[in-house]
């Protein structure tokens, strides 16, 4: 099954961590338990085994219970009920001398025997019918080189089994009562530290196309879900941003079009309310197609941003001669120059190709020739200057016209811009040239710079690059 919940999912994460954690910390215990016991066990036993061997080599009795006690005391802190103490000869015959006889009888296995013969102590678990087995060390006593006696030494292990068990049933009481607060205390957490995040979800499910003027708040902290907050923010400048330009650019587009339309209505209406000779019928279909061609070059224009703001601009690459493309230019311009008085030079190398498309360029080079001499008074000029580098192409366009300040420069590139009405109330035009020129030199990979004196005139510069690959 598929937990939604990022909090209950951090809880079950957090809840199995902490049982793994616990049984793993727990066998581990319990294995140190266990070895502590066991090994505390042999050492006592060892003691014991010591004492009774230096007693017998010094032709010492056996022990009385009271002695028994004393000396089980010493080294485990408590004399246990259930203990085995006795002494046995070489072959493991018990000592009627000084066996002790309410000791009770455990048999020397062969084992025992065998490393008691050759001076080592063994340590044996034995079975036993009270049902707990019982630890035995056989230990030989050495006297003046040889084995002389061995001491068996024995106690149960109900002690160490019951302590073991009493662990084990801890721990299996504590486990649930941990992972239940730990389950508890992890959804806790995992409420508060998702707590922000239930805040930036109900402030996003409020921000729509209408509001995008609201942000998501910052905690201050600088966690992972401040930076966050601070993307998401970040993201909604930009989809204000791109939304105010929408809208923008179809209040712009739409007024472009409502005012050919509106002519073309007008006169059309007008040449309908009464007959009209042959000649006037014409001068209104000309002033028709007047306004269906400039309909035409708008919408014409507005499909080309369109593409380039999506990446499609199709682009036919090929080797383009850019000295004979600019000549061309030049003289299709003069025609205009000439109408507006506006002397037109240029200043073109011997050769210059790139790669590119030869339409598209082509189109470049109208729009920036045409912006600059709209915008030149007559009795000005127009230069056009090419220039080339091992791996870029420079293209100026150089006019006398009346300029721009610092904020139209900002601002001349963008969709439907005019410069200042007072200066331009002669000037037509959709505001698209210069918006089209910069897409299609970005399409090639270049830019368009411009630089102006109010007054005295512009430059527009256009960086092309000679081998232009794009990534595909």
């Amino acid at each position: 099954m598929h937990i939604r919940s990022i909090g209950l999912r951090l809880t079950a994460w957090y809840t199995g961590l902490l049982t793994l954690t616990f049984l793993v910390l727990g066998t581990a215990a319990y294995g140190l338990l266990s070895y502590s016991l066991s090994r505390d066990m042999d050492s006592s036993l060892k003691g014991i085994a010591d004492v009774m061997a230096q007693r017998t080599r010094s032709g010492g009795t056996v022990f009385s219970p009271s002695d028994v006690d004393n000396l089980f005391r010493r080294f485990f802190g408590f004399s246990p009920l259930d203990r085995y103490l006795d002494l046995f000869d070489p072959r493991g015959r018990r000592d009627p001398d000084r066996s002790r006889p309410d000791s009770g009888e455990l048999p020397i296995s062969a084992e025992a025997l065998k490393n008691a013969s050759q001076g080592g102590s063994t340590f044996e678990t034995i079975e036993t019918p009270n049902g707990y087995p019982m630890r035995v060390l056989t230990l030989p006593v050495i006297d003046a080189g040889r084995v002389s006696n061995l001491v068996q030494v024995g106690m149960s292990l109900e002690n160490m089994i019951i302590t073991r068990r009493r662990f084990l049933l801890i721990m299996a009481s504590v486990l649930p009562l941990c992972l239940l607060l730990a389950g508890g205390g992890g959804w806790l957490l995992a409420r508060r530290s998702l707590r922000p995040v239930e805040h930036m979800t109900r402030s996003a499910q409020r921000i729509s196309a209408e509001h995008l003027d609201q942000r998501l708040q910052l905690t201050g902290s600088g966690d992972e879900l401040d930076r966050l907050a601070k993307t998401l923010n970040d993201m909604l400048d930009r989809l204000d941003d791109a939304f105010h330009q929408i809208r923008q650019f179809s209040a712009d587009a739409s007024h472009e079009l409502q005012t050919p339309l509106t002519i073309l209505k007008g006169e059309m209406e007008v040449a309908l309310r009464s007959r009209r000779s042959p000649e006037e019928y014409q001068t209104v279909l000309k002033s028709g197609l007047e306004e269906i061609d400039r309909m035409n070059y708008l919408v014409g224009g507005l499909l080309l941003l369109a593409r380039a703001d999506t990446g499609v601009l199709r682009l036919d690459r090929q080797q383009v001669d850019l000295r004979a493309l600019v000549h061309e230019t030049c003289k299709q311009i003069r025609v205009i120059a000439d109408e507006h008085s506006i002397a037109l030079q240029s200043d073109l190398p011997e050769a210059v190709s790139i790669r590119g498309d030869q339409e598209h360029l082509r189109r470049l080079m109208l729009n920036l020739c045409d912006n600059a001499i709209k915008y030149t008074p007559a009795g000005g000029s127009v230069t056009v200057s090419l220039q080339s580098t091992k791996d870029w192409v420079s293209l100026k366009i150089t006019d006398t016209g009346i300029g721009l300040s610092q904020t139209e420069m900002q601002q001349v590139f963008s969709r439907f811009h005019r410069v200042t009405e007072s200066r331009s109330k002669d000037v037509m035009g959709v505001g698209l040239g210069l918006s089209i020129a910069r897409s299609i030199a970005e399409a090639h990979g270049g830019r368009i710079d411009v630089e102006s004196t109010p007054g005295l005139g512009s430059t527009f510069t256009v960086q092309l690059p000679i081998n232009f690959s794009p990534n595909i």
